[in-house]
């Protein structure tokens, strides 16, 4: 009998070219399928609620697969994580209406993208941020995020070769936080994301933290749908998804 399985997955994208499966390159979808299919014999499509990018982690990755098998939901969380790498971890196994799909019945993600603002690099976690030197203000950095939310077209926040039928998008929360003195957070959630668009957002708030933006030119970047005109593309290790609403 066909059954539908969903995991929560925890990964850190460093050594990764990305979630989705790619002919050349390892990938944490095709590690997971490599694991399943040790499992199952069989060959299984594993499918992802986001397409995280190369270096990009995630906290609460979710995907589904269906499969012909007597194996308990159990005995899928224990055999993958004996058969994973260290840097991927399936937190949660369960099985779920055949209905189910993980990217098409998601209702929102939240992804978190984590600054290092100080002189010095950090030599202990990295490859989890981006560093700044130059002192950023938070505060402006804060107001420009609040014209991020509500329902908008962020096409001048999209990447080239996006795959989208249109751009418009709702966010429901967008916030600059300071962690420490010298971890600031910026924490976004929506119902959907454009290719790069958290890291073209976040390159944008650093240009408005640095001084080269007015916190109030977001409104004109996002009417002008103009990619030139917001800031450069964030890099990838700075970013992690957070969780998936259903």
């Amino acid at each position: 009998m066909l059954r539908n399985f969903k995991l929560i997955i925890e990964y850190d994208g460093t050594n990764y070219c990305g979630w989705q499966r790619q002919p050349n390159d390892p990938t944490v979808q095709q590690t997971i399928e490599g694991a399943l299919q040790t499992m199952t014999r069989r060959k299984i499509t594993l499918t992802g609620a986001g397409r995280t990018d190369a270096g990009v982690h995630a906290l609460g990755q979710t995907a589904n697969f269906t499969c012909d098998t007597t194996l308990e939901p159990d005995a899928f969380h224990k055999g993958l994580n004996s058969l994973l790498p260290g840097d991927i971890v399936i937190h949660q196994c369960s099985e779920v209406d055949l209905s189910f799909h993980a990217r098409f019945k998601a209702r929102s993600k939240m992804y978190r993208y984590r600054i290092h603002n100080g002189p010095l690099p950090a030599a202990i976690g990295r490859q989890y941020e981006w560093w700044i030197r130059t002192p950023l203000d938070v505060h402006a950095m804060r107001s420009g995020a609040n014209y991020l939310t509500g329902r908008k077209d962020f096409k001048a926040f999209e990447g080239t070769g996006s795959p989208r039928a249109h751009t418009i998008r709702t966010v429901t929360h967008a916030a600059v936080h300071c962690e420490s003195k010298e971890r600031i957070i910026f924490e976004i959630e929506a119902d959907g994301f454009l290719r790069y668009m958290v890291r073209n957002m976040m390159g944008t708030l650093v240009a408005v933290g640095n001084g080269t933006l007015a916190p109030e030119e977001i409104v004109s970047i996002l009417d002008s749908g103009e990619r030139h005109r917001a800031g450069i593309t964030a890099p990838a290790q700075g970013l992690c998804l957070i969780k998936i609403d259903y």
